[in-house]
């Protein structure tokens, strides 16, 4: 197994570090409804999915 054989100081260790952040999803309009839906998922607003009712909604 690899030993280090010098210490990786704090501002090495987060340069290296600095590509891990997270992204924001990526955002598209409901063509049915209009509402805003994260790409490949259901509209949780009426339940339709690439033209296609997939989840019955009740409307109150």
């Amino acid at each position: 197994m690899a030993h280090p054989k010098h210490k990786v100081s704090k501002q090495r260790r987060d340069k290296r570090r600095t590509h891990y952040k997270a992204t924001l999803p990526t955002l598209a309009t409901c063509s049915n409804c209009g509402a805003t839906v994260m790409y490949h998922h259901v509209c949780p607003e009426c339940g339709y999915y690439r033209g296609r009712q997939l989840i019955e909604k009740s409307v109150d």
